[in-house]
């Protein structure tokens, strides 16, 4: 009797054991995809930080300008056009309305981009996936509360809700760099408990301190627009010293952090830096304040005062990242 087939030609035909054109394609552009992440994450993430203080800063120049309602409708400028319109008689206003809202449009495209760029990348956890979602949920938000400012003539509560968000974007945003930097792995300490339990108080007093400063600005002379009188019925005085005793609580718990993280041993390096780089946004902060306030508010120093606020912000919000560490989890 005449030997068989082979095994594999057992019914006739051949079994390939070579991958198909397909897979192979299939393989190679998802290595492509996970390249691109890897390279392209960090600094999408990076722009869409500066972005989100840049953003603070023309929220400020509109209103310092007097341009909030540059643009008397929204979405669209004008009933029935999008962009404004320049003639003779026009003002700065509308453009520099319409140039926020246009950085808007750019936070909106690094906020899709960052989270494509997050959400796809599968070897990392769920929770720092969503936390890449953050941003794109909060412009689209943002957008939607900028609008209302608008139809509601800048009342001074939602001008106010509205840069406090802006500020937890930032607050997020900063996380979400730490995040990326590190692993998924379990929380390993570097500071002992007394420290990490007073980052958390030095989290929490920042709160009031931005608090008390939107009330400062929203009871203050510039409402953002020359025809619009809305303002808290409050002595801009009075809160600008509960603004200033909070502020000054903030300091001191950052100082005494300071120094613990200085004799903490063994050395932590970055955790030191980055208690530095508040304690010196603080003072800046501290001393933009001060001089605003005996100089009559100029508006140039009360934008650097916003801008640093979003910086402050970020800069406390990479504080209880540095003190601790994760490792990537194993494939």
């Amino acid at each position: 009797m005449g030997a068989g087939p082979a095994s594999g030609d057992h019914y006739g035909w051949s079994v390939s054991t070579l991958p198909t054109p397909t897979a192979q394609t299939a393989r190679s552009s998802r290595r492509s995809w996970a390249a691109i992440v890897q390279r392209w994450t960090r600094p999408a993430i990076i722009a869409n930080l500066v972005g989100q203080i840049a953003i603070v800063g023309t929220g400020g120049a509109v209103r310092l300008t007097g341009s909030g309602l540059g643009c008397s409708t929204w979405p669209l400028c004008e009933p029935g056009e999008f962009t404004p319109s320049f003639h003779d008689a026009s003002s700065i206003h509308p453009f520099i309305e319409f140039g926020n809202r246009t950085l808007t449009g750019v936070l909106g495209v690094l906020a899709i981009a960052v989270a494509i760029l997050v959400w796809t990348n599968r070897s990392r956890s769920m929770s720092y996936r969503l936390l890449g979602l953050a941003p794109l949920v909060g412009v689209v938000v943002q957008a939607v509360i900028g609008g209302i400012t608008v139809l509601v003539d800048l009342h001074p509560a939602i001008v106010g809700g509205h840069l406090l968000i802006s500020m937890a974007l930032v607050a997020v945003s900063a996380i979400l760099l730490d995040r990326a930097a590190e692993g998924d792995g379990p929380r390993v300490p570097l500071v002992a408990p007394r420290v990490r339990r007073l980052t958390w108080l030095l989290e929490l007093a920042l709160v009031p301190v931005l608090v008390l400063g939107v009330v400062v600005t929203g009871s203050g002379p510039h409402s953002g627009d020359a025809e619009v009188g809305y303002r808290f019925a409050l002595d801009p005085a009075h809160v600008t010293r509960f603004h200033s005793v909070a502020v000054w609580l903030f300091l001191a718990l950052l100082v005494t952090l300071t120094i613990f993280v200085w004799r903490t041993r063994p050395e932590v390096p970055h955790a030191r830096r980055v208690v530095v780089v508040l304690l010196a946004l603080t003072l800046a902060q501290g001393a933009i304040g001060y001089v605003q306030y005996f100089t009559g508010l100029p508006e140039i120093l009360v934008g650097l005062h916003m801008l640093g606020a979003a910086a402050l912000t970020a800069g406390a919000a990479r504080v209880p990242g540095a003190f601790r560490t994760r490792s990537s989890l194993p494939a």
